[in-house]
């Protein structure tokens, strides 16, 4: 459950370089988020920063503050993905100015619903001109989310209007709705180091889910497994870390060099990593037209490859093959900038990280715009053998119970929560019962296909589990011991097969252990060899007649006569001497029968003698 003591709202910067973010975030929190030595230096932010604010008893806010330089949007790009709400930057003396743009539409492109436009170094300014910027401003953000958002003059030096801004903050962090816990854990880390004493550890923004103590995360991409040793939550020691909220991670297992920012922690075997993902694409107005494989820079979370853009005939879709892969599932955001120059030129939302060979823009539109049902349903019908739930949830990164919940009134539910399209089932089961029906009409003697045959012919790369479900499925298919046939199928002897079935089996059964050799039989059987072969392979289904060596067959009573004799020699030691003396046979039927007696457990060997069992 959310805690409901508290809520935890992540808040980012954005804006020009030198428009006051960081004082902004330093007056509101006390923090100065430049930690690092050239940031004090050169006066500017050059990585994220970060720092929070209990603003009310139930209220905390944490803030993800950016580097505006143009130099430095990858690092922007890297903590502005997990935000809630936007405080969007504009100095007052400034205004608008080309990053303050370019954050802009970042911040669009990616959704960010909530936002909150400041302008600082409002003391630095007159009454009129702090008016000409706000209607400079109300234009610029005409149509997009930020249209409506309340706009708050501050100076960050007298504190002007900062009691305002925590006003205004607090009233609208309260209509914005905490990201789901429940949901599977992703943790997109943004930073990782050392501690004495302590060893690795990792940050970020929880994406989804929640992560504790002594709990095992996979690192991906690499699918490298460590322990939480510990947890905090915006700062202080936590036992959970929950969804939206700032969190730092112990990890035991690695060392700071083995992480980087870009890699994410999810629960252990949950999903896979991508390098070719299908997605809503939007090119800026300002920007060129791709070319078809034209490289580009592709930001997801706070990961950063080198992608190939693919176009897939239609303007607002496209493929990208990124160079490394990464973990991404359908609904995740991106930013996508030029290879070079290096500037923002459109980024969407990633709808499928498996596509097909062949993609079309119906299939995405369903994709894009589809319930459901509908998007389960489509990824069950590609498959060739459907899909299982822990499929399902690798490929959406929906939950169990709604994808189960979905793939019941679309698919039909078989064995082990694995799901396969009706038509399909229906197809492939009637397939499989022309091809018996027609088996048997061909081989009337043989009583049906052995089942691993069936199997490994019809259905190789299906989980054996659904073979089977699926020949459970029709009442017509029935499975005996290893051979599966149709319900109908009887066999039907003719009445010289009938004579020489009963002459074969008495062949055997007046030899006893003396056996006859198998060729010799079906010469004197009375019907032509073939046959004479599938009355044989009869009478062994039926254990009538036990084959234990390539020409030696014996009837099962003169092999439940030897077992009988066997047990009035229970616990004793013999030779193979002794043994034929017992059993009346010379040393060419005596070795296969002690080999299989041995098989099955009767005997023992040890050495040159056997113990009886």
């Amino acid at each position: 459950m959310k805690n409901a003591a508290m809520k935890s709202i992540v808040a980012g910067t954005a804006g020009h370089i030198d428009h006051g973010k960081t004082a902004l975030v330093r007056a509101l929190t006390g923090v100065d988020t430049d930690r690092l030595e050239e940031e004090k230096r050169r006066g500017i932010s050059i990585d994220l920063g970060f720092a929070h604010l209990d603003l009310a008893q139930n209220l905390r806010i944490a803030f993800v503050d950016v580097p505006g330089h143009e130099k430095f949007i990858k690092n922007m790009l890297a903590g502005v993905g997990g935000i809630d709400l936007l405080l969007f930057v504009i100095a007052a003396d400034e205004s608008i100015k080309p990053q303050t743009r370019e954050h802009f539409e970042i911040c669009r492109l990616l959704n960010i619903k909530q936002g909150i436009v400041v302008l600082t170094k409002s003391d630095a300014v007159d009454a009129e001109i702090l008016d000409l910027v706000r209607l400079e401003v109300e234009e610029f953000v005409t149509g997009s989310f930020l249209e409506s958002a309340p706009v708050v003059a501050v100076s960050s030096t007298t504190g002007a209007g900062l009691d305002e801004l925590r006003q205004v903050l607090n009233d609208v962090a309260a209509i914005i709705v905490p990201k789901d816990d429940s949901q599977y854990l992703r943790l997109p880390v943004d930073r990782v180091f050392s501690m004495r004493g302590f060893g690795t550890v990792v940050t970020g923004t929880m994406l989804a889910g929640s992560v504790s103590l002594e709990q095992e995360v996979e690192v991906h991409p690499g699918s490298r497994r460590l322990r939480v040793r510990g947890v905090q939550v915006h700062g202080k020691a936590s036992k959970v870390a929950r969804a939206g909220q700032r969190t730092a991670l112990n990890l035991t297992g690695a060392e700071e060099n083995d992480l980087f920012r870009g890699v994410v922690l999810a629960e252990p075997g949950r999903f896979h990593t991508s390098k070719i993902i299908d997605c809503a694409f939007e090119l800026l107005s300002s920007a060129k037209p791709l070319k078809n494989r034209a490289p580009v820079h592709f930001h997801a979370g706070t990961s950063e490859v080198v992608a190939e853009y693919r176009s897939l005939g239609s303007p607002q879709y496209a493929r990208l093959r990124l160079r490394d892969p990464i973990l991404l599932l359908p609904g995740d955001r991106f930013i996508v900038r030029m290879f070079s120059p290096v500037v923002t030129i459109g980024g969407g939302v990633v709808l499928d990280i498996a596509p097909p060979r062949k993609e079309t823009p119906q299939r995405l539109k369903l994709l894009a715009e589809g319930t459901v049902e509908q998007r389960i349903a489509l990824l069950i019908r590609e498959s060739p053998f459907g899909q299982s739930t822990a499929d399902l949830i690798a490929r959406t990164g929906l939950k169990a119970a709604v994808i189960e919940k979905a793939a019941s009134t679309v698919a039909a539910h078989l064995a082990q929560s694995w799901f396969v399209d009706k038509l399909w089932m229906q197809t492939t089961v009637a397939k499989w019962k022309a091809q018996l029906a027609e088996f048997h009409l061909k081989f009337p003697l043989v009583p049906g296909l052995a089942k691993e045959e069936m199997r490994s012919r019809e259905a190789p790369d299906a989980p054996p589990a659904l073979f089977d479900a699926l020949l459970a499925s029709d009442k017509q298919l029935v499975v005996t011991g290893d051979v599966v046939h149709l319900a109908e199928h009887k066999l039907a002897l003719k009445q010289d097969e009938a004579e020489a079935l009963e002459k074969i089996e008495t062949a055997f059964e007046r030899a006893g252990l003396a056996v006859p050799g198998v060729q010799a039989v079906i010469q004197s059987s009375g019907v032509e060899a073939a046959r004479a072969r599938s009355l044989l392979q009869i009478l062994y289904r039926g254990k009538k007649l036990i084959r234990i060596g390539d020409d030696l067959v014996f009837h099962q009573s003169a092999l439940a006569t030897l077992r009988q004799l066997l047990a009035t020699h229970k616990g004793e030691r013999f030779s193979v001497g002794e043994f034929k003396d017992w059993a009346g046979i010379s040393r060419k039927y005596a070795i296969p029968l002690l080999e299989y007696l041995d098989r099955e457990h009767i005997t023992l060997r040890d050495g040159d003698s056997r113990l009886v069992l």
